[in-house]
């Protein structure tokens, strides 16, 4: 989500992304009535935001590459904190002078979209990226943005408390019933040691396992919620049960301290986490030797990941916007993806470049996160999910916490996402 790294309530980005967008509300933007063509002798300058500065050195690799081909163009990066970000993206899109081009992530693209902010593109050969992340830069049947880079989701897991248990490290194939017995025979309260850490993450955790029961939590028309489903219910209480065993910590325990930072800290043996978080892993000497990754467990509908990822998007009311487009589209292609990939920042979404993203951490399993593709589902999203996403962690929280029952809990946040899904 997304800035990236290490552990994340971050993105969970995708999660800290729209509260930071929460009250967004685009008025007076872009028309995208801009089709005029730049002279191509005619010096050029294109501002490009984004917000992660681990990534500055690809984008500065990139842009160079760009103007090489295109010596009258120059690039003009501006890098943001991410939790100003979005705040200033509004405030200079609405008084009519976004960035040229400019990051945008699934949580906040419909909004844009909607507005008239984002340039189609048209011209776009959509086939060389996962379906998932296309569809989540789609709006009304028009793609507004070039995907580039995703993550996904995987079990990241202690070796050394695995061994000490005895217990076989997990494989592909396994299903909720092999995760919940494994789950149970690493945890040993003696040793002060947790099976897993059911931490109340959406994109890390139970976005997938509503998925994973068969279940959804907006519909792909971004109309209706599934909270109040059978369905999202099993999803939920495959995590609270873990807590209620006591083979999870609490949910005070896990506000006390950072759940990533309690399986990092060695107290427990399993934590579902992004494909992001290799990176900080493989920097902690004391931890990356005793971690590796294993694919997600099937649940009664199979193993789907939840699939986010950035795209590079041109703003509609640029002064030079067929230039801007072809940037954008650039910043995505197989030179970017495969300069990111060699950076290990992050998994670049062009086909056929991840495995240089792999072969960055060799010594993890890192592509279960790129097999996870195949069943992978978008990230959920509506035309405006920051009208939402606040409800849904205010009741997750209080569900996480048994001050009401999943059941209850799921029903009250169903009938308010749907409210506020109605009013969109």
């Amino acid at each position: 989500m997304h800035t990236r790294h290490a552990s994340r309530p971050v993105r969970t980005a995708a999660a800290a992304s729209i509260l930071t967008a929460a009250a967004l509300v685009v008025s007076g933007c872009a028309s995208g009535s801009n089709s005029s063509s730049t002279d191509p002798d005619e010096p050029v300058t294109l501002s490009y935001a984004i917000w992660d500065g681990n990534q500055q050195p690809a984008m500065e690799a990139i842009a160079a590459a760009f103007t090489e081909e295109h010596p009258n163009v120059t690039i003009d990066i501006q890098l943001t904190a991410f939790q100003d970000y979005w705040t200033k993206l509004q405030t200079a899109a609405s008084g009519g002078g976004a960035p040229d081009v400019f990051w945008m992530n699934g949580p906040n693209f419909q909004l844009y979209a909607s507005n008239g902010v984002l340039a189609p593109m048209d011209g776009l050969d959509t086939a060389v990226y996962p379906k998932g992340l296309v569809d989540l830069y789609t709006y009304e049947g028009t793609v507004y943005g070039a995907p580039k880079d995703l993550d996904t989701i995987g079990v990241w897991y202690n070796t050394e408390l695995f061994d000490a248990a005895g217990v076989a490290y997990p494989e592909a194939g396994w299903t909720w019933d092999d995760f919940r017995e494994t789950v149970t025979a690493l945890t040993d309260p003696d040793a002060g040691v947790w099976g897993v850490v059911a931490a109340p993450y959406n994109q890390m955790e139970y976005y997938n396992t509503i998925y994973q029961a068969g279940g959804e939590v907006i519909d792909a028309a971004g109309t209706q919620t599934g909270f109040g489903t059978p369905e999202a219910l099993e999803g939920v209480t495959f995590w609270t049960d873990f807590i209620e065993n006591g083979e999870s910590p609490s949910a005070q325990q896990m506000t006390d301290t950072e759940p990533n930072s309690i399986f990092q800290s060695g107290l427990a043996a399993m934590f579902w986490n992004g494909s992001w978080a290799g990176g900080g892993y493989a920097s902690d000497e004391a931890f990356a030797d005793a971690v590796n990754v294993a694919p997600l467990p099937a649940g009664p509908a199979g193993n789907q990941s939840v699939v986010h990822g950035l795209a590079n998007v041109a703003y509609a009311d640029g002064e030079h916007l067929d230039v801007a487009l072809e940037f954008a589209e650039f910043a995505s292609g197989e030179f970017a993806a495969i300069t990111q990939a060699e950076s290990g920042t992050v998994i670049p979404a062009y086909d056929g470049t991840q495995d240089a993203w792999v072969q960055a951490l060799p010594q993890y399993d890192l592509q279960v996160f790129i097999d996870a593709l195949d069943t992978a589902v978008p990230y959920p999203v509506s035309k405006n999910t920051s009208a939402w996403v606040s409800v849904e962690g205010e009741v997750i929280t209080q569900i996480w916490a048994g001050n009401v029952s999943a059941e209850e809990g799921l029903q009250d946040l169903a009938a308010r996402v749907q409210d506020a899904l109605d009013k969109e």
